[in-house]
């Protein structure tokens, strides 16, 4: 009988959504499989045996991360014993790469198959970590394409799947023409801390739009996140309105978008929306990070576009005044707006079309169950062939 539980651990909202679709992809193949690990909401209600409250697990931040260094480690010392205890067939480590790769190296004497869904971003932090994901990861599923090249060079076991948002995404809403009467949209981030560090600005950036153009501005809210009402109600007769749960219908109702460095840029431009990215963090968090990243531009957009499509202003320079002059520069120019909407075009077919969450289940199964390689293979490419391999 094939092996029917499986580790998996997805620390953070986005990585919950990724890994909620590769889980139904998986009991496609195998509908008795279950999981225990960690994760959020979603993969509670699909079963998963949670060790930890999901709410505890998405912290942004060195030093918030430090602040809590007892908790992340006591939580690592438990899920290494249940490891331990329950043997899994496979450990999933879904991003989360400040916990998954210490606990990949924990567990690596166990001899379990490893694969890593969402790469650690080596990339911007430096390469030292290519060693340690050689030693501990089986299988690294890639589903941005520039990190590629990286493991191959590497000699790290590893495929390209493409992006899940390609298929989470309704797809009415992959590069559609903005509408005629739209607004500016407001994504201030899903976590406490970048919400308090980025709304307030946004909100007086979006005050500043409506005196000098009339628009109309929707902060994408999330239930139970914040007290959204605190800031943004002081912008009511400033064309501010708050909208929940649904921050893609905001963005594909609006013309422009003033956005948080993170996925929500790249949901924003494979819907096709121009944007301005902002970021702000904790002061000792940015010098460390500062001193440590290696890249010359944060927006996913950018990277997987190869080149600064759309501005990104960073700490200091993430001002009300600053998030303004580049918002103008998109809304008074039709032909400046229009060059950066092709260029967001181009990103579905840069990540790899619909069909990720299914490609990554069929490498999974190939890995874990050999003898139905075949029908894993056939399952994994059911929307298109696998897109590369390492």
């Amino acid at each position: 009988m094939a092996p029917t539980e499986f580790f998996l651990s997805a620390g953070d909202p986005s990585g919950d959504n990724a890994a909620g679709r590769l889980v139904a992809e998986l009991r496609k193949l195998h509908p008795g499989l279950s999981f225990f690990g960690l994760g959020g909401s979603k993969l509670k209600r699909l079963g998963q045996r949670q060790l930890a409250d999901g709410s505890d697990l998405a912290v942004l931040g060195f030093w918030e991360v430090a602040r809590r260094f007892r908790f992340f480690q006591k939580l690592l010392r438990r899920t290494v014993d249940e490891i331990r205890s329950r043997r899994p067939a496979c450990l999933i480590l879904v991003d989360y790469p400040g916990f998954n790769l210490r606990l990949a190296r924990q567990v690596r004497d166990l001899r379990i198959p490893v694969v890593y869904y969402i790469s650690p971003q080596v990339w911007a932090w430096g390469k030292k970590r290519l060693a340690e994901i050689r030693e501990s990861v089986s299988l690294m599923l890639v589903i941005l394409p520039f990190e590629m090249e990286m493991y191959k060079q590497s000699r790290i076991n590893s495929r390209f799947v493409g992006h899940y948002l390609l298929e989470d995404i309704p797809p009415d809403y992959i590069a559609s023409p903005p509408p005629t009467e739209g607004t500016l949209a407001l994504l201030p981030g899903s976590r406490p801390q970048e919400i308090e560090r980025m709304l307030l600005p946004m909100l007086e950036a979006a005050g500043i739009m409506h005196e000098r153009y009339g628009v109309r501005s929707v902060v994408a809210a999330v239930t139970g996140a914040f007290d959204y009402e605190r800031h943004a109600g002081h912008f009511k007769t400033h064309g501010v309105s708050v909208a929940y749960d649904n921050a893609r219908k905001t963005v594909f109702d609006s013309n422009l978008v003033l956005c948080s460095s993170g996925t929500a840029t790249l949901e924003a431009g494979i819907i096709g929306r121009p944007m301005v990215v902002v970021y702000k963090t904790g002061f000792v968090t940015y010098q460390i990070a500062r001193r440590l990243i290696k890249v010359d531009k944060i927006a996913l957009v950018n990277l997987v576009l190869t080149q600064k499509c759309v501005p990104e202003l960073i700490q200091r320079a993430a001002t009300p005044r600053r998030m303004v002059g580049e918002l103008e520069k998109l809304w008074t120019d039709e032909a400046h707006y229009e060059a950066v909407r092709g260029k967001l075009n181009r990103l579905p077919q840069l990540l790899g079309g619909e069909g990720a969450s299914a490609r990554a289940a069929g490498h999974i199964a190939e890995l874990v169950w050999p003898k139905n390689v075949g029908s894993s293979r056939e399952q994994g490419s059911r929307h298109e062939k696998p897109l590369g391999s390492g």
